[in-house]
């Protein structure tokens, strides 16, 4: 028997590291690694040891035996990525070609301790925080805007993927961590300034994401019932900033959703969903009760380019090919659709696409029957019509375009960073300016994540750049460029305590913790989240209030 890996993998290399025969490629010492959409295990050389279903964040490691349903693909894709390597130059167990030592960080060992502020608790800030207390003494202070930890994991991960959501509790284990100081509920540029930040510390690693939507520019996009998939995704995750009346099912026959990358599949598969097979998990209470309540029978993803240069992962259109009660179908109004597809290369997303019905659809019959998903290719958004709210949108396609009525439309084209007040700030790609991390012009101030890199690559893709970041910061430490911190360790704390009422510490994100999970216990859900500020700060101090999540 062999493992496989399967959808959910992060790619951030924690089963390469324990595997005893190297048979998990690509490494972060390979150059394809951080341009496979995955990792794959090599079905000759594992020897079904089980360590990296062990160290596996993210539950995406299995048997090949134990894999059913859209799983079993996998293990096929896993020896799929073996077939065409060239046995002579393959790596084997027993046969690795081991390289001269190499010790890229080389701390004095008199290294004085150093205090590091750590803004955002999602991936990219976590993955940085592990780095230094893993491996140097350094002092971290956690910082978020939201009174609770996660980020991305919480927020962002789709409720049907609960072992991607587990990395979360990788990064838990550093929370109550005795160099750890978490203040969570505290925004930079509104409860302090970035000088502020950096006059308590040594330096200041800013992992604050890119939580802004791109947009379209076409008329109709500010209509109430078009709005951004981020939006519909911190919806359907309960995040405070986004209201249980923000997104209405109870009309929308038709949803129209611009872009075919990872977030649009996300909601696709989340508005046909039969939602009994949501109600085992973290999914809003809110969102499940709207889904229930649904008449979403057809949701149409919009890609400007052809099927070969489809923005999805294979990983993610393969599941929709296997999600329960719902058809996938490839609408072939373009002649170049059918050819792409059938001459796609083996493992890219357009070849998951073979054996996919395709139809030209009739735009002016409205969505009747079972739910699917429909795939419109060479289309993309120039006009939402409508008067008081959206009732189509017309789309354009060689030949002529083509109106697609719909009562709901959703932007999935691209997250993008906001401005930190006190950083420089690129508007053009949404990102500040930096080099290897450090932030430019400003010393002691570092960024890692997609607010360093632009919002590109999985949650896996954070440790390698968090390493970056990390070791420019430790190389500027070592060399004395760092500028010392102007006030003493506890006051920092004293300082966030006079300027907010309700921040949460580490002590109050673990009672959080157990009341999310305490309510999700009766229905067999792994916990039901709190959906406003208020009710999360309640939790924290012990108490229960309002709404539920």
């Amino acid at each position: 028997m062999t493992y496989a890996i399967t959808q959910t993998c992060c790619s951030d290399a924690t089963c390469v590291a324990v595997c005893p025969v190297n048979c998990i490629h690509p490494t972060p010492e390979e150059r394809d690694f951080g341009s496979t959409e995955m990792l794959y295990v090599d079905p000759e050389t594992c020897i079904d040891c089980g360590a990296c279903a062990d160290a596996c964040p993210v539950d995406a490691v299995f048997p090949v035996d134990s894999l059913f349903g859209a799983r079993k693909e996998y293990a096929a894709v896993n020896a799929a990525y073996y077939a065409d390597r060239d046995p002579e130059s393959a790596t084997r167990p027993n046969f690795h070609a081991w390289g001269a030592p190499s010790f890229t960080r080389s701390l004095p060992s008199d290294f004085a301790p150093i205090r590091v502020a750590v803004v955002g608790t999602g991936p990219a800030g976590m993955y940085a925080a592990e780095d230094l207390l893993l491996h140097t003494n350094a002092e971290v202070t956690l910082i978020d805007r939201l009174p609770v930890a996660g980020g991305l994991v919480r927020y962002g991960v789709a409720p049907d993927h609960p072992g991607t959501k587990g990395v979360g509790e990788t990064f838990a284990r550093f929370h109550s961590h005795p160099r750890v100081r978490m203040h969570l509920g505290v925004e930079v540029g509104t409860h302090i300034s970035a000088e502020e930040l950096a006059a308590h510390h040594d330096a200041v690693i800013y992992a604050v994401g890119a939580r802004a939507d791109r947009r379209l520019g076409i008329p109709g996009e500010d209509l109430p019932s078009s709005i951004a998939a981020t939006s519909f995704v911190s919806w359907y995750n309960a995040h405070p900033e986004v209201v249980p009346e923000a997104v209405d099912l109870s009309r929308a026959e038709r949803v129209v959703v611009a872009g075919n990358g990872n977030v649009a599949l996300d909601v696709a598969r989340i508005l046909v969903t039969d939602p009994a097979g949501l109600a085992g998990t973290d999914i809003a209470d809110h969102a499940l009760a709207a889904l229930r309540g649904s008449a979403v029978r057809e949701v149409v993803l919009l890609g400007r380019r052809g099927p070969e240069d489809a923005a999805c992962t294979s990983s993610e259109l393969r599941a929709l090919k296997h999600l329960p009660g719902a058809e996938l179908v490839v609408d072939d109004h373009d002649p170049r659709i059918g050819p792409a597809i059938e001459g796609a290369a083996p493992g890219s997303p357009a070849a998951v696409l073979r054996g996919v019905r395709r139809e030209r659809v009739d735009w002016t019959r409205p969505a009747e029957g079972g739910r699917r998903i429909v795939l419109r290719f060479h289309s993309a958004p120039v006009e939402i019509s409508g008067r008081d709210d959206v009732e189509g949108v017309r789309v354009t396609a060689d030949g002529g375009g083509a109106e697609v009525p719909a009562r709901l439309f959703l932007r999935a084209i691209g997250y993008r960073g906001l401005a930190v007040p006190g950083l420089p700030f690129d508007e053009a790609s949404g990102t500040v300016p930096h080099e290897g991390g450090r932030v430019a012009g400003l010393r002691g101030a570092y960024v890692v994540g997609w607010i360093k890199r632009g919002p590109s690559g999985g949650i896996g893709a954070n440790r390698t750049c968090a390493a970056e970041t990390v070791g420019t910061l430790l190389a500027d430490a070592v060399a004395g460029a760092l500028p010392s911190p102007a006030q003493p360790a506890k006051a920092f704390g004293r300082l966030i305590r006079s300027r907010s009422r309700h921040v949460v510490d580490a002590r109050g994100l673990a009672a959080i913790d157990r009341a999310e999970r305490a309510r999700g216990r009766d229905g067999g859900r792994p916990r039901v989240k709190f959906g406003t500020v208020p009710e999360l700060v309640a939790a924290a101090r012990g108490r229960r209030r309002g709404r539920s999540g």
